[in-house]
């Protein structure tokens, strides 16, 4: 079967870093998670146990296979046992995967009944193979960008993020309000996102480093004094700032001295994040979508408040 089959092609596959951006509200510099009030309720998971979805390509036999990274914290992350709800990686034995997109893809799964099998795939190799139909879906932080969704279908949003940068408490850039007070610093961000090729490059005089290979090797970048500065997205700087108290995020969201983008649409296909389906794979998108819009944004932000505080420490 096609589970067993995948599992074998992509055994040992490492991750690579994944493309995950978004926005929200007020400049803001912070040194600590900003988290959703502790009071957001998280609904039930719905039930949709009584509906037939053996017609659904893919989950003929009831198994709903998902790639990811499994190397992303918030996002998704390995660990070596099952602890806080991991699920056993089917091409990595004796690991497990973890983190917001673990919890998306188990709420799904529980919805509908189905079985759910992670695999962990390397970042180019996420979309070719929804192509191909040896994965169902990609639950990996993938923007919903109009070129990506020329390859692929896309169900959500399920998570809205924020463009940040972070920097360090000591750096002369820890008080900015807008990306015009970052002028002239050293900076980088991950390689293959708008991060490093389309925001950075929006500061003045910016000495701009070659683009990092992950979200570990950017952030390692920032702590060793190699850059002034880092370009990410709220979850991983959220993440970041968690594991390590001496830096600070830089939001400068809905002001003037935001990043900025030629349309409210260009904007949105960059900061908006779907789960990737087979082109013309529309039930089960559908299926998804059902289960997506039971929660509102808020919502997704708890969710992601308990991927970070349950991370593994690094």
């Amino acid at each position: 079967m096609k589970k067993r089959t995948l599992a074998l092609m992509l055994a040992g596959m490492m991750a690579l870093s994944l493309t995950a951006c978004g926005g929200t509200s007020a400049a803001q510099t912070s040194d600590a998670p900003q988290s959703q009030a502790p009071t957001v309720e998280i609904p039930d998971v719905p039930d949709f146990t009584d509906q037939d979805t053996s017609t659904i390509l893919g989950l003929e036999d009831g198994v709903l296979t998902v790639g990811m990274e499994c190397a992303y914290a918030p996002y998704n992350w390995m660990q070596m046992d099952d602890s806080n709800g991991a699920v056993e990686i089917s091409n990595v034995p004796g690991s497990y995967a973890n983190g917001y997109d673990v919890m998306i893809a188990k709420r799904i799964c529980e919805a509908y009944g189905w079985q759910l099998e992670i695999v962990s795939s390397a970042w180019d190799s996420l979309t070719p193979a929804v192509q191909a139909g040896t994965m169902d879906a990609n639950i990996a932080g993938q923007s919903m960008t109009a070129d990506r969704m020329k390859e692929v279908d896309m169900a959500g949003p399920y998570y809205y993020a924020t463009i940040v940068c972070v920097t360090t408490k000591d750096s002369e850039y820890a008080s900015a309000t807008s990306i015009s007070d970052l002028a002239g610093g050293t900076c980088t961000a991950q390689s293959g996102t708008i991060w490093y090729d389309s925001c950075l490059p929006q500061i003045e005089g910016a000495d701009l480093l070659a683009p990092a290979d992950n979200a570990p090797a950017m952030i390692m970048q920032l702590q060793t004094g190699m850059a002034d500065f880092i370009c990410t997205d709220m979850p991983t700087a959220m993440a970041a700032v968690a594991k390590d108290d001496n830096l600070v995020i830089l939001n400068f969201s809905g002001t003037d001295g935001d990043f900025q983008f030629a349309t409210e649409e260009e904007r949105a296909e960059n900061v908006n994040i779907g789960i990737a389906v087979k082109k013309g794979n529309t039930e089960l998108k559908d299926a998804m979508d059902a289960v997506l819009s039971q929660l509102t944004e808020e919502q997704f932000n708890a969710i992601m408040d308990q991927a970070i505080a349950i991370q593994p420490a690094v």
